[in-house]
């Protein structure tokens, strides 16, 4: 006889508060239904009752991962309603600093995916690595968390010591390279705990709407920075992470590898920006009556947002789409058939945020 197994909304399996109610059959789970909203925090309607400079601040308390990402296409919404164009040497400011703030995201959860595992001491190296990234960001924004660099028409502050930048991200290959890499994909225990776990096939992918790195772990590529490029991506010869497998260990080596490609760009950018004022001389621009949506490449995938504007200093509406608000759903097509042991771990593998899917 099948059972049923509530999950949450808070338990030591789950990072953040959402439910996951079981129908299982033995140690088998055979379907899944999801519960979100605990934690309802009505950001968008609050972003409607500031100003647009006020609103800088409030998207970034959208998610503590991803802040920046979320000031930074909020700002982009904005400045395509003002036809602001933007200083060169903020475009590639803008692109270090979202691809810095990727390798954080993306070595928070592959430590959770070891301590997951098992593996405590592969734990502690990983964040030893994100620490080090962390202590970059801090050197550049004065914060370790919400960075404040995003001003409408720039940034709000310069790079003044790329060499630091540089030694760090390099610090940060080597690790990847060198520890995440050959355990995820050579260690016996772990292959035993990822491969063929928390399947999601292409056409499940594609029908759920996944985006970002699980959908390119599910060969599906789709990318933002490629399809609809931002920034300075166009001039750095951006290249998406898409592989066939499809299951957890997918999910990992699609991360391990985007870290890689973040060190790259983030090289590419430092050799390549250009001299130059970091924003447009007037500090307030006035955003004239228009509507606009911009889209990023989050380091869980797409981050959608509209604004319109009625030529005040306070738009009249803000619409904030996450990605994990459309990847969450896969929970269904992953979990049915595994067994409940692998639960954590497939559910993780998702990289779900629930502070953007409440927002």
């Amino acid at each position: 006889m099948p059972y049923k197994l509530p999950i949450g909304p808070y338990h030591p399996a789950l990072e953040e508060p959402y439910k996951l109610l079981l129908t299982c059959r033995g140690e088998v789970i055979e379907d899944v239904q999801v519960e979100v909203g605990f934690v309802m925090r009505s950001i968008e309607l609050l972003a409607q009752r500031r100003n647009y400079i006020q609103d800088l601040v409030l998207v970034e308390h959208v998610c503590g991962i991803c802040s920046n990402v979320h000031a930074m296409t909020f700002a982009m919404a904005a400045e395509k309603i003002a036809g602001i164009e933007l200083p060169p040497r903020a475009l590639y400011i803008r692109t270090i600093v979202a691809e810095l703030e990727r390798l954080h995201s993306h070595l928070l959860w592959a430590g959770i995916g070891a301590e997951d595992i098992g593996y405590r001491s592969m734990f502690m190296e990983i964040y030893y690595l994100r620490e080090r990234v962390m202590d970059i960001l801090e050197a550049i924004s004065g914060n370790r968390v919400n960075y404040g660099m995003i001003a409408l028409g720039g940034v709000t502050r310069d790079l003044t010591d790329p060499e630091s930048i540089l030694t760090a991200v390099r610090e940060v290959r080597k690790g990847v390279e060198k520890v995440v890499i050959p355990i995820f994909t050579q260690d016996a225990t772990v292959k035993a705990r990822t491969q063929g776990i928390g399947v999601l096939s292409t056409e499940d992918a594609v029908a759920y709407g996944a985006v970002g790195p699980l959908a390119r772990a599910s060969n599906v590529p789709d990318d933002i920075r490629e399809s609809d490029p931002y920034g300075a991506y166009p001039e750095l010869g951006f290249k998406p992470v898409v592989l066939p497998g499809c299951d957890v260990q997918a999910r990992v080596v699609v991360r391990a590898l985007e870290m890689l490609e973040a060190v790259r760009l983030i090289e590419e950018a430092l050799r390549l920006i250009p001299a130059g004022p970091i924003r447009i001389a007037d500090p307030l621009p006035v955003i004239p009556a228009g509507e606009a949506t911009a889209r990023a490449e989050a380091q869980r995938g797409e981050v959608f947002y509209y604004v319109a504007s009625d030529g005040s200093d306070t738009p009249v509406r803000v619409k904030i789409r996450t990605p994990s608000f459309v990847n969450i759903p896969a929970v269904q097509a992953i979990t049915r058939g595994q067994f409940l042991a692998d639960l954590p771990l497939i559910q993780a593998s998702i990289d779900p945020c629930i502070s953007c899917t409440d927002r």
